[in-house]
């Protein structure tokens, strides 16, 4: 198959930039591949909201800037920062434009909330469910425009570069380029090979390397893993957003339903066992300071009191208000018999969100030639140490809408890969080698690994972190490598066994950017560096 603009991913960074090149180009095909279906993405279970400057009667880009930078601990990139937050209400513009709602008061002006880090109200949200309220505008969006044709249940395995030709390809090798990707056909089982002129990874997060975690199942890191394989720059991998309350429901493993910041920015307070409002203990902003601080806060209390919950009260909280804002909170907790007006909700953090990934500039273009990047699996240099709430959807725009402006200038430049107008293009790529490969015996081999990998990155590589632990952590990591490549090897590859082998470099890279990070700065926390360094770096591998 051959395409002209190829997207991996159906977040809300894949389809807006799908919709964009589009648009631009009536002629040419947009190819969306996605591993589930078109609305299973990390976008879909975003809550609180996006946010971006509204008010200009209140609030400046200045300070909406400042509010980010604080947030990312001093490794942020400031213009990137300033790329986003100026460039970002025009996103918003757009997608209310083509249909997404978000909640308004009686007089029709936007309802703007506050979450831990900002300093003023600019939060714009669909009740509590305004990741899912984008997504469904932006596939609306898609299905108007007959040039975007999304795929689903596509898993993508590997991309194509100079190496699939029998070229040495290293992390040195100043011109690699990419031609498209090998992907496993889940229906028909088949892995087939997908030329493009220009690549777009959107494929999230990784959340799922840790046992407890906000994001869905599909959240494994893939597009990290694959850039990584094909000698692509990653960047701050070890700053890993757990979000500071989750649900806690004993016994569940995976993922965590979303007690989502906009709770505590209308008023909820965090208490321990012995009912005590502690974020006083720890910042001057209580409940609504940034996750780092609260996460680690709560991970204290639950180790000085030995429990594996806290507290988080709305007792005090306006009913008629809090249920129409949260009525998916309001329903969930109702379910599991906590009535929030009369109970305390048990909450502990869960992973939630990864600040570092693909290397990325302004342009969204990666080290690797044609191929582009936005959304969760990059590192733009908006988040640094540490993401301010509500940035991540309004990055994931903004960075989209730039690179669709870039690729759309590699098509009227007439630029491309070296081989995209050769006959048969195809033909000069191998088909993907399955000689000598048999189904795993047991699955028990692939499923035991995740839980293991899973179970070592929640205890060793968590949110309070040493060297002691990332030296097990690292071993252990080793050795499931070497198990999981033979069996990779030796298997006819799977949706599972691709997801673990991607879990295990995730996770690699995860451990590998904390050893060489010698200090504790945002999300990064290892006590025995509890001070930051004096010249704040990126880690890049």
């Amino acid at each position: 198959m051959q395409t002209d603009f190829l997207v991996i991913g159906s977040g809300i960074a894949g389809l807006t930039y799908a919709v964009k090149v589009a648009e631009a180009y009536p002629d040419k095909e947009v190819l969306v591949l996605t591993k589930t279906h078109s609305d299973e993405t990390n976008t879909k279970y975003a809550q609180g909201g996006v946010a971006g400057v509204w008010n200009f009667d209140t609030d400046t880009f200045q300070k909406h800037i400042d509010d980010t930078l604080i947030a990312g601990d001093g490794l942020c990139n400031k213009e990137a920062v300033e790329v986003v937050v100026n460039e970002g209400p025009s996103r918003i513009q757009e997608i209310i434009d083509w249909g997404a709602d978000f909640d308004k008061d009686e007089n029709g002006e936007y309802l703007l909330g506050k979450e831990g880090g900002h300093s003023e109200n600019r939060i714009l949200h669909y009740k509590d469910v305004t990741g899912k309220e984008m997504e469904r505008a932006m596939l609306h969006k898609v299905s108007q425009l007959p040039n975007i044709k999304v795929i689903n249940h596509c898993f993508v395995i590997d991309i194509i570069t100079q190496h699939h030709l029998g070229y040495l390809v290293m992390k040195t090798t100043p011109d690699i380029e990419c031609f498209g990707v090998y992907v496993l056909n889940l229906k028909t089982r088949h892995v087939e090979k997908i030329i493009a002129k220009v690549t777009f990874i959107a494929t999230g997060g990784n959340g799922a390397v840790y046992r407890s975690t906000t994001n869905p199942g599909i959240a494994t890191g893939d597009g990290v893993a694959m850039v990584y394989r094909a000698k692509g720059r990653i960047e701050n991998m070890e700053f890993i957003q757990f979000h500071p309350t989750a649900l806690y429901e004993n016994g569940l493993r995976g993922q965590s339903f979303l007690i989502t910041e906009a709770v505590r920015g209308d008023g909820g307070i965090l208490r321990n066992h012995k009912g005590e409002a502690f974020m006083e203990r720890y910042d001057e902003r209580r409940d609504l300071a940034p996750r780092d601080i609260v996460a680690r806060a709560i991970d204290n209390e639950m180790k000085i009191e030995g429990t594996e919950f806290v507290y988080l009260d709305c007792t005090h909280m306006d009913q008629e208000k809090f249920q129409k804002h949260f009525p998916n909170i309001y329903q969930k907790c109702l379910s599991i018999g906590i009535d929030v007006f009369k109970q305390y909700i048990p909450v502990s953090p869960a992973a939630h969100y990864s600040c570092g990934g693909i290397k990325t500039n302004l342009h969204a273009q990666t080290s690797i030639h044609f191929l582009l990047a936005a959304g969760e699996c990059t590192s733009t240099g908006l988040h640094g140490a540490n993401r301010l709430a509500s940035n991540s959807l309004l990055e994931a725009m903004v960075f989209a809408y730039r690179g669709a402006a870039h690729a759309i200038q590699i098509f009227k430049s007439q630029q491309s890969n070296y081989i995209s107008n050769t006959e048969n293009i195809e033909a000069l790529f191998p088909d993907w080698n399955a000689n000598g490969t048999t189904n795993p015996k047991e699955m028990i081999m692939i499923t035991q690994s995740l839980k293991e990998l899973q179970m070592l990155m929640s205890d060793y590589v968590g949110i309070v972190r040493n060297n002691e632990r990332l030296v097990r952590a690292s071993t252990r990591l080793d050795t499931l490598h070497l198990e999981t490549e033979k069996l990779y090897k030796s298997s006819i590859v799977s949706p599972q066994l691709c997801e673990l082998r991607n879990m295990i470099t995730v996770a690699y890279l995860i451990v590998k950017g904390a050893q060489f990070r010698l200090e504790s700065r945002g999300l990064h926390y290892n006590t025995d560096y509890p001070a930051k360094s004096k010249i704040p770096q990126n880690i890049v591998l």
